[in-house]
């Protein structure tokens, strides 16, 4: 079995490449999914969110106000790698003991690693190949301002806070551009499936 892992910086499309690998029945490892589950209403994980930055990034039905979180956690390096040290370890956890399982299996000839922090987290560690999903970064901004509905200075602030794109390309296996529409970015994707099947 192989394990990918599926990386990308903010805006670059690495959600739409995951969806589309989804839809056509492969298992996705989702480390922001994992990361929500753990944040839920109650979780051990919450409750040290609401002390590292307040009460107030809990609603009042004690749910997450993960826009509001977003903000304060992206605003500087300090703020995101407290937030990163209060999840990213039970993430890794959980995806490290998911993959074992899965390795002792013959149920699956592919399984893909879905990480926004992939390499920042160490999760690569876990891998035996990386994808990364690019783009120009005008466009990255320009896709995160609609989606978030944030400023041009919000979206280069998490991008100042993120591992390299550079770097990020010069530590994976492949590389897919997502520069030109979702047709092209498709058979990209279909090409490495081949590829690596």
């Amino acid at each position: 079995m192989k394990v990918i892992g599926l990386t990308g910086g903010i805006g670059s499309g690495k959600s739409t490449v995951s969806a589309h690998l989804r839809e056509k029945g492969y298992l996705i490892l989702d480390a922001d999914q994992i990361a929500h589950d753990i944040t839920k209403q109650g979780s051990p994980v919450l409750k040290q969110i609401a002390e590292a930055f307040g009460a107030d990034m809990l609603d009042a039905e004690g749910n997450l106000q993960r826009k509001k979180l977003a903000a304060v956690a992206f605003a500087n390096a300090e703020n995101k790698a407290l937030l990163e040290s209060l999840t990213t370890a039970e993430v890794v956890r959980i995806i490290s003991e998911q993959v074992e399982e899965l390795r002792n299996s013959t149920e699956y000839d592919i399984i893909f690693i879905d990480a926004p922090l992939l390499f920042e987290a160490g999760v690569d560690a876990l891998t035996d190949f990386v994808w990364m999903v690019s783009a120009e970064e005008a466009i990255r901004i320009a896709r995160v301002m609609e989606r978030d509905q944030v400023s041009r200075e919000d979206v280069l602030q998490r991008i100042a806070n993120q591992m390299d794109n550079d770097e990020k390309i010069r530590r994976s296996q492949e590389v897919i551009d997502n520069s030109k529409g979702k047709e092209e970015l498709y058979r990209q994707v279909e090409a490495l499936l081949k590829k690596y099947a």
